[in-house]
């Protein structure tokens, strides 16, 4: 058996843009982090940007509903509860509208990847179930072999 091969990826790694004083700009270290590592944070900042979103979304609609009960009310509580729904109401489409961007973000993240890679981990995969499966195969075979031949 070969070593088992490090997990690379092609994902971009953003660093500072140039600046005007490059020669009097210090050198910034970049923390070594394996491609891994680097990826499973990048999906933890997705995971909580969508996570805060659906929570603006599902505590502005349960505020809504609780601005929304019948009950004797004068107009400064009529107008202050429209307020209220209104504020509510526009946070709710900012998530939603953030969502729709975090959508499409991914959808451009899935279409842009690196394609090659893909296929190339998903070949590799094919030919170590096909080397397992033609090993089980022989191991099966040697195994009737020792049946039919103790038998006879």
């Amino acid at each position: 058996m070969s070593a088992p091969v490090p997990f690379q990826t092609d994902a971009s790694r953003p660093s500072a843009l140039p600046t005007a004083n490059i020669g009097f700009r210090a050198l910034e270290s970049i923390p070594a982090v394996s491609s891994e590592e680097y990826l499973n944070n990048i999906e933890e900042d997705w995971n909580k940007r969508l996570d805060n979103e659906v929570e603006t979304l599902v505590d502005g609609m349960v505020d809504l509903v609780a601005i929304a009960s019948v009950k004797e009310k004068d107009k400064y509580q009529i107008a202050l509860e429209a307020f209220q729904a209104q504020g509510r109401t526009e946070s709710m489409v900012r998530a939603a509208s953030s969502l729709m961007s975090i959508t499409h973000s991914l959808k451009l993240v899935l279409l842009l990847s690196d394609e090659a890679q893909i296929v190339r981990q998903q070949n590799e995969e094919i030919r170590t179930a096909s080397q397992e499966a033609d090993q089980c195969r022989q191991d099966v075979a040697s195994l009737l072999d020792n049946l039919l031949s103790g038998n006879s």
